[in-house]
């Protein structure tokens, strides 16, 4: 980072920010994940199929990354606290609304939309906070790690939370529970004061806004729409992209005119900030993709209910939790790089055991090793990959790369659920199984790509890194 504050950051205001924070992180990834083991009961109960609840699903998330960008930069103009309580009151209507839906219509707007939406806009100002509060580079690596390790928590234990409270009681209750934790971090958060005042009068660049949602809208719904049409999936990610094209062109054209965009365009030259931002994306596709397919598999095929599809995944909880509490001794002893490249390495012989160990093993079990090694890879590399990207730039640009990270985070998990799961639901079977997980493995290989070419910074230089020019 550029600030190179090296007083150690007191341990009492490291946690007061830190809970708050690292709770919202995890119920929002905990939102992405949970609906998959219940889509059997929702599916009965609001006379929906399969694909509906997964449109749902992938909507969610790419409300999430269409927003971030936008939400990020309204930080600026409406304070990064103010940003972080309406978007946790927005994100609990919609759990409220979701928790009492009584179609597919009615879930669709509650989860996916005004969940979606509220989270595009506390999410920013979670890893904001963290880098303007926690001053010290050491605290501010740990809390980076305790965040992003949450998250993995809560999109890896969101099927076992999910199922127990869907077999316990309902998947309506799940929502309801979403609601309850999301008024906690309102009343946690209270003490928790914006660092740098707002500025009303700041520009908002609306046309780049409206530009960037659409363009990745399009590129998804694309995806989405394989199963029906690939002249369709072709023209929609076609369109996405020529939209996503005159989005760059508008950026450049409003530097130029000496306008503030949303997004500058040193963000998107910078190196090794886009390298750590293609893992971040392709990390959180393979682990919501996989989270999916297993998912969908175990109920739909196989018949297992919500408890027993979520305890299979306290595998890919443990391996997670596993690599998160080692993070900072991992971080003190291999670089970045290395972190990363093992990582997906790691995840990679996952998918291998996953595909290899489940073939005619009538066990729900046999998923058990695949998952905790995907676990324990994805785990091993989220924390590195966050630091990569929020310490290439200097602290008055976290609120644009806050942003753009979690919007490529959130991308990357709408595209694995999109992607993974159009291919199993196109043909519920055993082979259609074994071809999304193929398809998941070989985006991880974009993955591997990016990081192996990352530099390789000794751990105590890692700091200091220095993507280029932000």
């Amino acid at each position: 980072m550029a600030d190179t504050a090296s007083a150690a950051t007191p341990a009492t205001t490291v946690r007061r920010v830190l809970v708050p924070l690292a709770l919202a992180q995890f119920i929002c990834s905990f939102a992405g994940s949970n609906m998959n083991v219940m889509i059997n009961d929702i599916s009965r109960d609001l006379d929906t199929t399969v694909q509906g609840v997964q449109v749902a699903i992938t909507l969610f998330l790419l409300v999430m990354a269409a927003l971030m960008i936008p939400a990020g930069k309204l930080t600026d103009r409406w304070g990064r606290t103010r940003c972080f309580t309406v978007g946790l009151t927005v994100y609990g209507v919609g759990a409220v609304l979701s928790a009492v839906a009584p179609g597919l219509g009615v879930l669709i707007l509650g989860n996916s939309i005004l969940e979606g939406v509220g989270t595009a806009l506390l999410i920013p100002p979670v890893y904001i906070l963290t880098t303007m509060l926690v001053t010290d580079v050491t605290s501010r690596a740990r809390a980076f790690g305790v965040i992003a390790g949450m998250g993995g928590v809560g999109a890896a234990a969101g099927p076992l939370i999910g199922g127990l409270i869907t077999s316990a009681i309902s998947w309506r209750a799940a929502f309801a529970f979403q609601a309850v934790v999301v008024a906690a971090i309102v009343v946690l958060s209270r003490p928790i004061v914006d660092p740098v005042s707002a500025d009303p009068a700041r520009r908002f660049d609306t046309t780049g806004a409206v530009l960037s949602a659409v363009g990745l809208v399009l590129v998804v719904l694309g995806v989405l729409a394989a199963d029906d049409s690939a002249l369709l999936t072709l023209g929609l990610m076609a369109a996405g992209a020529l939209v996503l094209a005159v989005f760059a062109r508008h950026v450049r054209a409003e530097e130029r005119a000496g306008r503030e965009p949303l997004l500058s365009s040193g963000i998107l030259r910078n190196r090794v900030a886009n390298l750590g931002l293609v893992t971040q994306n392709v990390q959180w596709l393979m682990l919501l993709g996989i989270a999916f397919v297993v998912s969908a598999y175990l109920q739909v095929v196989r018949g297992y209910d919500a408890i027993q599809t979520g305890v299979v995944f306290t595998a890919a909880t443990g391996g997670i939790l596993v690599s998160s509490l080692a993070a900072e001794r991992l971080a003190s002893r291999h670089s970045q790089r290395t972190l990363i490249v093992a990582g997906f390495l790691t995840s990679f012989l996952g998918i291998g055991v996953l595909l290899a160990m489940v073939a005619g093993t009538p066990s729900a079990y046999a998923f058990a090793p695949g998952l905790l090694l995907i676990g324990l890879g994805v785990g091993a590399m989220l924390t590195p990959s966050v630091n990569v990207v929020q310490s290439s730039f200097p602290e008055e640009r976290q609120g644009e790369i806050s942003g753009v990270s979690r919007s490529v985070s959130n991308l990357g998990s709408s595209l694995g659920t999109a992607v993974a799961g159009t291919i199993l639901v196109a043909n519920l079977t055993d082979r259609s199984y074994g071809l999304a997980m193929v398809a998941l493995g070989i985006a991880g290989l974009i993955g591997l790509v990016a990081a192996l070419r990352l530099p390789d910074v000794p751990p105590d230089a890692a700091a200091g890194v220095d993507g280029g020019a932000p």
